[in-house]
């Protein structure tokens, strides 16, 4: 395995018909790190991840792994796997079957499919038929598939999905032993209280926009209430890592500064504060903080 630039999403969009899905995203997902992708259903997760993949073609916008299209890696199951849902199998087939048909399409060695097998602990499940595979195995599986080419780069789609609770840790534990072999992880999940113990760092969208990227551990978010609410927001998005949602005419949402960086600057630009308050603690209070402005 060699190193990898990780992934680069830059100005991305799509749009299906009259549907906005992805809205001028930018973000990445660094090399030795977990990054969660969330956001509430319908939030242009799933089409962002496709786009990455190469499955989507975006109306702008580029995404690279490795500082290339997914269409131009020579091979790219060596550099970036993939596992976007788990329903995608012959019923019939046997899961080491199933791997060892991968393996002659992504130029694997055949014994791979035996390796990964037993990544995923399914190596006592090899012969059976996938179609009296549990949820859970599928998951499993589908994370085999990801892992045959060895990547540096994992692409997942709510990999945790029909995991037991034991399952659910040995999953934690594996991803965050693939990314402190420096591998860069995505990945896109509801579950806020598992991505608050296994991502580094997260990136938050809705109707396909940024609303935050940043470590995981210290999120924050400032609720700022003032007059001149244009005049603040115009003053504050020069800075790098800051995102700001208008939730109101007077209020805005601030991530990326402490409540004294805000306040600081509002002073120095002559800007009258009606409200500051810094909501910190759990991922799960700063996402439905972000998400709930779409509400307001």
């Amino acid at each position: 395995m060699t190193e990898t630039e990780g992934i680069t999403v830059r100005g991305l969009s799509k749009s299906f018909a009259a549907v906005r899905a992805v809205d001028n995203l930018t973000f990445d997902a660094a090399p030795g790190t977990v990054t969660g992708f969330l956001g509430p259903n319908g939030a242009g997760k799933s089409t962002t991840l496709r786009m990455i993949l190469g499955l989507v073609r975006p109306d702008c916008g580029t995404t690279t792994i490795d500082g290339q299209s997914y269409h131009e890696l020579p091979i790219p199951a060596a550099v970036a796997g993939a596992a976007l849902d788990a329903e995608g199998f012959h019923p019939g087939r046997a899961g080491r079957t199933h791997l060892r048909i991968y393996c002659h399409t992504s130029r694997v060695p055949i014994q791979r499919a035996d390796d990964v097998l037993d990544m995923v602990g399914l190596t006592n499940a090899a012969h059976r038929r996938i179609g009296g595979y549990s949820l859970g195995m599928r998951q499993r599986l589908a994370l085999a598939v990801a892992l045959l080419g060895d990547p540096q780069v994992l692409i997942l789609d709510e990999p945790a999905n029909g995991l037991d609770p034991e399952g659910i840790v040995w999953m934690r534990t594996l991803l965050r032993q693939l990314a402190d072999e420096g591998r860069t992880i995505l990945v896109s999940s509801h579950v806020l209280t598992e991505m608050q113990h296994l991502a580094d760092n997260v990136v938050i969208i809705n109707h396909g926009q940024l609303l935050y990227q940043g470590p995981t551990q210290q999120a924050s978010v400032i609720d700022v209430r003032t007059p001149q609410a244009d005049a603040l927001r115009l003053t504050l998005a020069h800075r790098d890592g800051v995102t700001i949602e208008t939730l109101t005419p007077d209020r805005l949402l601030v991530t990326g500064l402490d409540a004294a960086a805000v306040g600081r600057t509002a002073f120095e630009a002559g800007i009258e504060l009606a409200w500051l308050a810094e909501r910190t603690g759990s991922l799960e209070n700063l996402f439905f903080a972000l998400t709930s402005a779409e509400r307001s």
